[in-house]
């Protein structure tokens, strides 16, 4: 029996979702990340889990606090725990306006809440770009310096 998290997304909407990344990434210096889970993880057994404590563990093992510019952008979703967490990194976040990442939950959810999770990610992953983009455009030398896939824990 398949898990709700391979549920999620099938493979067409796995290759949109990784394409979206690449057109949102195309004219940035900045790095954009999915990354799934059935369930938020708690490293204490005694407290419930914190689904913003956890997209900040995934956002360093993604190593998406290592870019050149502090640009990264984590799309955090815990499937059965119905968790969604954008988070970006310093960079991006001292730029952006303080409701951004708001307005882009609201995007992603909506979508979401008509059944149509893939094109909220990629409304969010679109979104987040062109912010990117805005603040951090590609410059001559700037490499992909993280990749595109979407990560499952």
């Amino acid at each position: 029996m398949a898990s709700k998290v391979e549920d999620f997304l099938n493979d067409g909407d796995e290759a949109r979702i990784i394409e979206a990344i690449r057109v949102a990434e195309s004219n940035t210096s900045g790095e954009i990340r999915v990354h799934l889970e059935k369930s938020v993880i708690s490293t204490n057994a005694l407290e419930k889990a914190d689904a913003f404590d956890r997209a900040a563990q995934v956002f360093d093992m993604l190593h998406m606090n290592n870019t050149k510019h502090s640009n990264g952008v984590l799309i955090y979703v815990a499937v059965e725990d119905r968790e969604l967490v954008i988070m970006g990194d310093k960079g991006i976040n001292d730029v952006v306006a303080p409701n951004f990442w708001e307005s882009t939950k609201d995007a992603i959810i909506n979508q979401f809440k008509n059944g149509d999770t893939a094109q909220g990610l990629i409304d969010g992953i679109l979104q987040a770009g062109k912010q990117l983009k805005k603040h951090f455009p590609k410059k001559r030398g700037d490499v992909n310096e993280l990749g595109d896939t979407i990560s499952v824990g």
